[in-house]
């Protein structure tokens, strides 16, 4: 507890927060210079000057204040003016064309996948819930600037991100306001890690914050809360259903056998019931464009191509695809077969396990985003400062020699220690 004071006494420091915001400027700078993306220069010109001045108004006036106009400034001109332009004219990255197009295709044909796709923009790689943030494009269309705004995917996947991340902070700091979270969750906003995923495209965001909520209901012992929001993040992307068995490995080592299998069954009965019909009915369509297509298996490659390990290894041939593919099931297998043998104890640590596991896959998989490490980055980072330091976390005694047994938990914030 005395170096996690330490450690927020050297993050706190205006000199510490000043070297953040400059560094967050210089990456930011780049992307007008390196990025060939025309939403990621339009980024980087709006966000580079509102890093700059978050340094200086750190650098200038008195701590408490500098540190809320530092971040005002910042999430200003790093995500409300970017996501504003960009959203009134019109430009985003390919996935926002696809979650609106899917839901157009989900009311009219009842399917959110096109029969033959062609092109890159025609695949749809998401799970069918996927499609419920294009429903505010269908509903207000893109005539008038009140429509192109407020009708866009990314607004309604940010709203999303931050609603789940407030939840998970008042399920963790119970009794706290919920405004002692606005300026962490501004701060987190405005860094490049969240602003520019949420301000070209998004689409991850709301999946990073149901996962968080998930772990946050998990810790709390909320089991039926826990299997219906893991149940929307399973239908949500493939990438999210790692987060299932952490969490009911959470939920049964905190509060035991019983409310793990009440968070496991809503949680599977309601995933099966939204991708059930879905697979049963569009088999070709779900198996081509939600499995092979961001495996790299189908003619039409992902744009997904930065260069992790798997792509790198995919990039040599065929037999460089096979090996990436089969480092990704054995990375899978490890962290399978490791998760039992350490189970986690605390929504910190239960996302710290879902983080280390989702950047193995992204690492190693065919195709992938550096962008996508986003994900397991706020996995990391947020429940960290949701967490209050020190809390008691009690491991529920389950054998009978247990309960005779006089056990002390010794306190610790992400692991769980029992003398006896």
């Amino acid at each position: 507890m005395a170096s996690t004071r330490r450690a927020l006494r050297v993050v706190g420091h205006p000199v510490v927060q000043a070297g953040g915001w400059l560094t967050a400027a210089g990456w930011a700078a780049a992307f007008p210079l390196v990025s060939h993306l025309a939403n990621q220069v339009a980024w980087g010109r709006f966000a580079a000057p509102g890093y700059l001045l978050a340094a200086v108004l750190t650098l200038t006036l008195p701590h408490g204040p500098a540190a809320r106009a530092a971040a005002a400034a910042a999430a200003l001109c790093a995500v409300l003016l970017p996501l504003g332009a960009l959203a009134l004219t019109g430009h985003h990255q390919s996935e926002v064309t696809v979650v609106e197009r899917s839901a157009t295709l989900l009311l009219h044909t009842g399917s959110p996948y096109l029969t033959d796709p062609t092109h890159v923009v025609d695949f749809n790689p998401y799970l069918p819930a996927m499609a419920l943030f294009g429903l505010p494009r269908v509903a207000l269309g893109a005539a008038g600037p009140a429509a192109r705004v407020l009708g866009d995917a990314r607004l309604w996947f940010a709203a999303a991100f931050l609603a789940c991340l407030l939840a998970g902070w008042r399920l963790l700091r119970p009794g706290r306001p919920l405004r002692t979270a606005a300026l962490p969750l501004t701060v987190l906003t405005a860094s490049p890690l969240v602003a520019l995923a949420l301000t070209v495209g998004g689409v991850d965001l709301p999946l990073i914050g149901v996962c968080c909520l998930a772990m946050a209901l998990a810790d709390r012992g909320h089991p039926l809360r826990t299997g219906l929001v893991l149940a929307l993040a399973c239908t949500l992307k493939w990438t999210a259903w790692p987060a299932l068995p952490v969490a009911l490995l959470l939920l049964h080592r905190r509060h035991g056998p019983k409310p793990a299998l009440r968070a496991a069954a809503p949680a599977l009965a309601v995933g099966a019931a939204v991708i059930g019909p879905f697979a049963a009915l569009h088999p070709r369509e779900v198996y081509e464009q939600v499995v092979r297509f961001p495996l790299g298996l189908t003619a039409v490659h992902t744009p997904a191509g930065s260069p992790l390990p798997g792509k790198v290894l995919a990039g040599l041939g065929p037999l460089g695809h096979t090996l990436s593919l089969t480092l990704l099931a054995v990375g899978a297998l490890a962290v399978a077969l490791w998760l039992p043998t350490h189970p986690p104890a605390t929504a910190v640590a239960a996302c710290d396990l879902l983080a280390a596991g989702l950047t193995v896959a992204f690492a190693l998989a065919p195709a992938g985003r550096f962008g996508y490490l986003a994900l397991p980055a706020v996995l990391v980072v947020w429940p960290r400062l949701a967490s209050p330091p020190g809390r008691l976390v009690p491991v529920p005694r389950r054998r009978a020699t247990q309960r005779r047994a006089a056990a002390v938990p010794i306190v610790s914030r992400d692991t769980v220690r029992t003398r006896e």
